[in-house]
């Protein structure tokens, strides 16, 4: 099967998952029943994709609550029973709890909006505890199986071939839409289901916002070029940032440039099991510190992916989670200054049993274009 054509559903074991969640510990003893409604973890337990559905987890497996429009797609994605409703879905499983003999339903509280619980709290028995619960998927979400990682592999790779392709049709003089509209043309045609986010395209100064939106200015010679871009394919996520420049870089964009890749490094090859996140962005922080950029670094070192861009963990200053084997990580330290721009390097990482891999194939020399 050719690499972009992986099948999605390979090698999952849904059933398994489920029992993890509903075996594991929140703040106390397991409840009785949890009710998903991130459409993310859903599809993690689950294998459904639909944009409308709940998945009510007990000890004893999941039943899917979504709409008649995914009837069809329910049975053929999903190993659970489905209940198909054509009303509210709230509404749908508050009735089913009304028989129930739940003594402890745990909630997504990070997902749930306010109505939807105020209906699921009038609808459960008096003898049924409502129990917040936050990230207990997320959780198990960030230690990544094998597949899971070689089909973040495939996005990663993906994404670089994009970049690749979008920056053979770059002219200066180009405007930053278009470009965008480029590189996410060429993520399509390489195989991405669709952008992981809105592409980031900025030049000059524009490269100084950090989540800058491509705009009708066009990219000019002598200016920085920064591109940020990601793909989902197979469900799975990658991203990646690469600064260059526009003609002959100067001085101080190489000054920066050297910080910043020096700052990348060293927080890659922080990264290992038993290390927490904290200390992985202090490697990245002390060397732009000790550059004297200290203060141009204005967010965490990386983040999370998976079936979303952003996941737990957090590369952050005061981030106490422990890397493991399995996470899948971005590093992406960067530097801005108002009137001049930024630069930003980004890979995705996975963390090996003994240090990680570099998952990102496109070269971090600087770039003149």
């Amino acid at each position: 099967m050719p690499n972009n054509e992986v099948d999605p559903t390979a090698r999952v074991d849904y059933p398994a998952r489920v029992s993890a969640l509903a075996t594991s510990s929140q703040d106390g003893p397991p409840p009785d029943a949890i009710l998903i409604s991130a459409a993310s973890n859903i599809r993690y337990l689950s294998g459904f994709t639909g944009s409308n559905a709940l998945l009510l987890v007990t000890r004893g497996g999941a039943t899917l609550f979504t709409d008649p429009r995914y009837a069809i797609q329910a049975a053929q994605e999903c190993p659970f029973p489905a209940r198909i409703e054509k009303g509210p879905l709230i509404q749908a499983v508050s009735r089913a709890l009304k028989t129930s003999k739940l003594r402890r339903l745990a909630f997504e509280r990070n997902r749930m909006g306010f109505d939807a619980w105020e209906t699921l709290k009038r609808a459960v028995p008096p003898s049924c505890n409502l129990l917040p619960v936050n990230s207990a998927v997320e959780r198990l979400r960030m230690r990544k199986s094998p597949q899971e990682v070689e089909w973040i592999r495939e996005s990663v790779e993906t994404n670089s071939r994009a970049l690749r392709r979008a920056m053979k049709r770059f002219r200066a003089g180009m405007r930053e839409s278009e470009l965008a509209a480029e590189i996410d043309y060429q993520s399509r045609r390489a195989g991405a289901e669709m952008p992981a986010f809105e592409t980031i395209v900025a030049a000059g100064p524009r490269s100084a916002l950090p989540h800058a939106r491509p705009t009708h200015a066009k990219i000019e010679t002598k200016a920085m070029l920064l591109i940020d871009m990601g793909a989902f394919q197979n469900g799975y996520a990658s991203d990646m940032t690469r600064t260059m420049f526009v003609g002959k870089a100067p001085k101080r964009f190489k000054t920066m440039y050297r910080a910043v890749l020096e700052a990348q490094l060293a927080a890659i090859d922080t990264v290992r099991p038993g290390v927490s996140a904290a200390k992985v962005d202090l490697a990245a922080r002390a060397v732009l510190e000790s550059s004297g950029f200290g203060d141009a670094f204005v967010h965490s070192t990386g983040h999370g992916l998976g079936l979303e861009i952003h996941e737990p963990p957090r590369i952050g200053k005061k981030e106490k989670t422990v890397v493991e084997a399995g996470f899948v990580i971005t590093i992406e330290p960067g530097v801005y200054f108002e009137d001049y721009g930024g630069i930003r390097i980004e890979d995705t990482v996975v963390v090996t049993d003994t240090g990680c891999e570099i998952l990102t194939p496109t070269s971090k020399e600087l770039v003149e274009l």
